[in-house]
């Protein structure tokens, strides 16, 4: 089960458009403003990555001009206390100095 879990969320920066979507829908360039080092062509090729896998749906807005939206699906919502334990995780490290000694 870990492996199917991890294939889902695979994908350089794919956890972290998951992660920008949690507090709802964001379009493309609220995104690479909330993912500054991320290009728009990697940013393109992980939101397709998960819209196939189910786990973003893509929304256009009958705006003048039309707007797109990407929002977790009920699917990608269940991944957020995942990733929230690993960024605890991730922030736990980081107290213990771990992380600063690996970029070092």
């Amino acid at each position: 089960m870990l492996t199917e879990c991890i294939a889902v969320i695979s994908g350089a920066w794919a956890p972290n458009v998951i992660w920008c979507l949690r507090a709802g829908p964001r379009r493309f360039n609220e995104l690479r403003i909330d993912i500054p080092p991320i290009s728009a062509k990697v940013l393109s090729t992980r939101l397709t990555e998960l819209l196939e896998r189910g786990v973003i749906v893509r929304h256009v807005r009958d705006t003048s001009p039309p707007s797109v939206e990407y929002e977790l699906t009920e699917l990608g919502q269940e991944l957020i206390p995942a990733l929230d334990e690993i960024v605890k995780v991730g922030h736990k490290l980081k107290t213990m100095g771990y992380l600063q000694k690996q970029y070092d």
